[in-house]
């Protein structure tokens, strides 16, 4: 029998709908390996923690 989805699970769902949009907008304006680019790097500066550190000089 399902379960309903949690908070946190209904968060994460609104996220990942947020993320396939902007991808989406990304490969319409320039195209899918631009798209992937850029959440690479994006997924490298979490890594890095440099988005904390452009939050904080801003």
């Amino acid at each position: 029998m399902p379960t309903e989805p949690t908070r946190e699970e209904e968060s994460k769902d609104l996220f990942f709908q947020k993320l396939e949009n902007l991808a989406r907008e990304m490969i319409d304006t320039h195209d899918k390996d631009f798209a992937m680019g850029a959440l690479i790097l994006t997924a490298r500066w979490i890594a890095e923690d440099r988005i904390a550190k452009v939050a904080k000089a801003s």
